[in-house]
């Protein structure tokens, strides 16, 4: 018995404009909202490399550290009584050099202390120049 037999039955349409225009006002809202902040970056200037400074003679002092906190200069070994004590040894290295390179060689197991102590007499010492040297992992 089907009593509604002269009413056609409508199908549901689903209408895609209402929801396109929704997804529209959401997207430019994210985009106008959203804030692009800037990480900060380290200001680094890279060495440039010329034929020039091939023939400059390169003033090195290399600095040993030990894992026991032993320091040596220039394969010297110095014994560490404070910061000033190794900035003083590292003049005499230095002798006449005006601005040398410190060469930092420590110990994969060297208290962390200790390479800062070395960094600290550098810039006591009034030498900018900090170098440190690694070694490729073997296989």
């Amino acid at each position: 018995m089907n009593f509604q037999r002269g009413r056609s039955r409508e199908e549901p349409e689903i209408n895609l404009i209402p929801m396109i225009d929704v997804l529209l006002v959401i997207l430019i809202f994210m985009m106008v909202t959203t804030s692009y902040a800037k990480f900060s970056e380290l200001q680094i200037n890279l060495p440039q490399a010329g034929a020039a400074s091939a023939s400059t003679k390169v003033n090195l002092i290399n600095v040993a550290v030990d894992a026991s906190e032993h320091y040596a200069i220039n394969a010297r070994g110095v014994s560490y009584t404070g910061v000033d004590a190794l900035a003083t040894a590292l003049k005499e290295a230095a002798g006449d050099q005006t601005d040398p390179t410190i060469v930092i060689n420590a110990d994969a197991k060297a208290p962390h202390q200790s390479v800062i102590n070395v960094m600290e007499a550098a810039r006591r010492a009034g030498y900018g120049r900090i170098t440190f040297t690694t070694q490729n992992q073997s296989k």
